[in-house]
Formats: structure tokens, sequence, C-alpha cells
């Protein structure tokens, strides 16, 4: 573990400070392995101001962070020591959450269609909640969780979204009446409703018709005998357009729901997203010299792929960016100025590992540079996989920032601590 101060440096300077020296580290041994895999850097200080900005913007919401997104041990340490809930999944997630000592009471068993093994879990660990949205769910519940307090999910969809969840999860409107029913004949506590519009949603108005649904759903329960006060709006929550999607929601719950509901909502790439930086190494680089070069960009080869931490130029069909990280050393002579086109991909033989098919640097990239990619806490780590054997566990060097006081007693040092993820369990 090695530590450096960065006190008042700015976010952008640390972050390039630190994967600068890291890469001069590296270059003392150019023929280890890790000289040649991938590496992140992570800032809990975007963590903390994603969290004063919700407060702003949502303050009678509380967060129930999506373990899913990123579950980075230190993340959600940090996310603890906030006051921020977590909703999870899985029986792995709620179990990674319960280890770092945070209260049943903080979890929401936020899945419709969950195994008997997990439902057991969560009954008997205490988490309080957990969501369905079918008949059979309700009979394996009675039967293996009867104490959970349930939340009927609803369907909602926004078609734009990046990724959309109602082709697979959500009762539509029309069968709410007889969930809720077949709930009262089991003896089971129904307390609200919970939607989800989609991961990365840009429809304000999507979220309106949920909270709209919702709503009728709320009266249903209350005419059945049920107290009806907890209302979860989901996740979708993007950093780009926040401030008026925080609002049209704010304004709709006002409008559709008393004062005393219990609002709570399930932000994952919100605080994940600008959480990591990282840095990937140039390990081959094919020139165009035939009839192609004519028609063709340059190609560049990086040590980490879309069956790493890029799934999302799939998935999403994200558009990287890449930086170049200048490394000027005597064993890299002067490069040829002015802009370059190349496409970006990366390091196994699959056809499809394509991190960005076009992309415009300032200079000619060489074999050996890296180059920095911002913004890749999100659904990075968290889906990457081994395919060609290629590792995914990625050295990752965290920068940590003081917590104020009112949210923790304990005072966190300003430093940059490198680490391997298994070192921070």
């Amino acid at each position: 573990m090695s530590k450096m101060a960065v006190t008042n440096m700015p976010s952008d300077t640390l972050i390039d400070s630190i994967i600068t020296e890291r890469i001069r580290k590296l270059n003392q041994n150019s023929g280890d392995v890790e000289h040649d895999l991938p590496f992140l850097v992570a800032d809990t200080r975007h963590i903390f101001q994603q969290h004063e900005r919700w407060l702003r913007c949502l303050p009678n919401i509380t967060p129930f962070y999506a373990v899913k997104c990123n579950s980075d041990v230190r993340l959600l340490r940090y996310l603890a020591r906030l006051g921020v809930g977590f909703d999870c999944a899985s029986w792995g997630e709620m179990k990674l959450v319960l280890d770092l000592g945070v209260d049943p009471s903080r979890i929401i068993f936020a899945h419709p269609c969950k195994a008997v093994s997990a439902l057991q879990m969560a009954s008997r660990r205490g988490v309080p909640r957990t969501t369905f949205d079918n008949l059979d769910e309700l009979d394996k519940i009675k039967t293996h969780a009867p104490n959970l307090r349930l939340l009927l999910r609803i369907y909602a969809d926004d078609d734009t979204a990046l990724v959309t969840l109602g082709n697979k999860f959500g009762a539509p409107l029309d069968t709410t009446k007889a969930l809720l029913l077949k709930a009262k004949d089991l003896g089971l506590i129904v307390e609200g409703v919970s939607f989800h519009v989609g991961s990365g949603a840009s429809n304000a108005d999507t979220f309106v018709s949920a909270l709209q649904d919702a709503k009728r759903v709320f009266q249903q329960g209350n005419q059945l005998g049920f107290n009806m006060h907890v209302l979860d709006v989901g996740g979708g929550f993007q950093d780009s357009n926040f401030e008026p999607m925080a609002l049209t929601i704010q304004q709709a719950i006002e409008e559709q729901f008393p004062p005393s509901t219990q609002v709570i909502a399930e932000p994952g790439r919100y605080y994940a997203r600008g959480f990591y930086t990282a840095a990937c190494k140039v390990i081959a680089r094919r020139r165009q010299i035939g009839q192609d070069r004519l028609t063709q960009t340059d190609m560049l080869y990086l040590n980490d792929g879309i069956y790493g931490c890029f799934m999302n130029a799939v998935a999403e069909n994200e558009i990287y960016h890449p930086i170049l990280v200048r490394q000027e050393t005597a064993s890299n002579p002067e490069r040829e100025g002015g802009e370059h086109r190349y496409s970006v991909w990366g390091p196994t033989c699959d056809g499809l590992d394509c991190v960005a098919k076009e992309t415009t640097m300032g200079c000619e990239v060489k074999i050996g540079d890296w180059v920095k990619f911002e913004n890749m806490g999100a659904y990075t780590v968290a889906t990457s996989t081994q395919f060609n054997a290629f590792p995914n566990r990625y050295d990752t060097i965290y920068v940590d920032d003081q917590i104020p006081l009112r949210y923790d007693r304990q005072v966190i040092t300003t430093t940059a601590t490198h680490m391997r993820p298994e070192a921070v369990l």
C-alpha cells in the first residue's frame, strides 16, 4: 500500500498525476505482467459531491444505492458512512452489504423474482422489505419469508432509457388489484408501490405517468385495508439531466402523495459513473498500408475491451473517448502531430471487441502509450468477464476524502491509496 497527500488538489489534476506516477513505476519493470494490465483510479470525492447534490435536489427522497451497478467495497463503505441505503438484488449483494456492518433496515431486496435461498436469507438476517409483481412470487414469499413487508412493483418503461426494464418486470395496472387481493388472502403485508422506468432514463414524463399509476395502486391497497405509505421510485437517474429530472419528480410526488409518504429511490449510475477513471495501455497498432489506407482508419488495440470494463459499448451503445496520457521517454521518440483518426479495439480475438469505431486523437498514438477513460464507474467492472483468460480483477488506486462529521464520526484522511480489490475486504 502506498499513500500520497492530495489536499487542495483539483480532482482532474490529482487523477492525472496518480496515473502518470503509476505508469512511471510500471515502466521500471516493463517485462512484468502488471505492465500490460489496465488499472483504475477511484475518487470518493465525486461520491460525496453527488450525495450533496442529491440532498439539495431531492431532500425528501432517501437514496438506496443499486449495488449491482458497482459493488466496490470501498464505494459501499463510503456510501454507508454518508447514510445511504442499499438496493440489493441477490443473496450475494445482501451478504456483501451486511458484512460491512450495515443495519438490515437500510436494505431493500428489490428484485420481483427471487430464489428461495435469497428470500430465506433476507428473512433470517432482518431485511425488512422486498418487491413482487406476480402471483407465484406471493406464494413463495408466504411459504419462505412471510415476515417480509412488500412493495408491489408496477409496470413503467422509458423507451429512451439506456437499458429498459419494462420488458422483464412490472405488473400492468389492470392486474394490480388481483395481486393485492392475493396478498390479502395470504395474510401478507403490502405497504406500498415500487417502479423502475429503466436505467439511464431521459424522459421525465415517464416518471410522472408512473407516479400517477402508483397513486391508483395506493388507493386500491388502502381500500383493501393495507397501510400504503412507502413509495419506491426506482432508478434511472443520470448525472447529465439530474436537476430537471429531480424537479419534475419532486413536483409530481407533492401533487400525488401526502407528505407522510416515505419515498425512496434506487440510484446506481448517478453515484457510481464518475467514481472510476480507467487507464489502458496500447498493446498493438495496425497501420493501414494497402488500398484500405484511403478509406479505413488505423487501429489501436488496448489491454481492456468489451469483455472487460467496456461492455457498455454493446449494452448501451456508449461512445468512448480515449484521452492520451503523454509519457515521453528515451524509448518513445517524437511522434507525428496533428489530428489522427483511429478505431479502438480490445485485446481478445473476438471481432465484436470494439471499444470505439472511430475516435480522433490530437497526435499520433504509439505502442506502449497509455490512454485514460473518464466516467468508468457504472456497469463496468461489475459486468466484466474472463473471456480469452484475460483477468477481470483490476488494480485500483483509491483517492479518499474527508467525510464531514455530520455524516460520520470517523474522519478519513485525504490520501491516495494503491490497493488490489481483494485487499479491502
